[in-house]
């Protein structure tokens, strides 16, 4: 089966990444999309990351019955931070029959040379990317890449996480369940959201 490997912190998920995910699963050869919670990406700041655990509920709310998603913990329990590279040489180990592409944002491929392996990543992998405004893609680096038109939704958990803060609706950019949960557990809004 070609599964479709969607990293992120989802700090929380929303509905930009639904859309993302679903377009891809219609316009693309995958038949699966995974969204792979990282617990510590090596590119972001982990003050205002909300615990793993809670973040991968939230995807699994979100995602909850829909065909073709799941939502997957495999970096929990792997080194931090957490290497696109190593993941999926776990994955391919753990289930050698499926074949795995890496879902990205072009703004995330602008910095691939900066990845760990970035060379056997490119080489060995296919990784769809989905269009970001300002971020065109003019050097795919000798990889097996595509390019996809998704529908793009200009919101961010950066721009969520500062509304709860500042104790403004939310409604509308998370999906209605994630949107439960985060008011009944209090997510976002103490100052550190995972104490180590």
């Amino acid at each position: 089966m070609n599964i479709g490997l969607y990293f992120g912190s989802f700090n929380p998920v929303h509905h930009g990444h639904l859309i993302i995910a679903n377009h891809i699963l219609n316009e693309s050869k995958v038949q699966e999309i995974w969204f792979v919670v990282s617990p510590q990406n090596p590119f972001k700041e982990t003050s205002s990351l909300l615990n793993e655990q809670h973040r991968l509920s939230l995807v699994k709310l979100a995602i909850d019955d829909t065909p073709g998603m799941r939502a997957s913990n495999i970096e929990f329990s792997l080194p931090k931070p957490s290497y696109t590279i190593d993941t999926l040489v776990y994955l391919e180990e753990k289930y050698p029959k499926h074949t795995f592409h890496i879902v990205m944002g072009s703004d995330g491929f602008k910095n691939i040379d900066k990845w760990k392996n970035a060379e056997q990543l490119l080489k060995n992998y296919s990784i769809i990317i989905y269009n970001r405004p300002g971020f065109e893609i003019k050097e795919v680096h000798k990889g097996n890449v595509s390019v996809v038109e998704a529908p793009l939704l200009e919101i961010s958990s950066t721009y969520i996480r500062k509304l709860i803060k500042a104790k403004k609706s939310i409604r509308y950019l998370v999906p209605e369940n994630v949107l439960k949960e985060i008011a009944k557990e209090n997510y976002y809004n103490s100052s550190l959201e995972n104490p180590a």
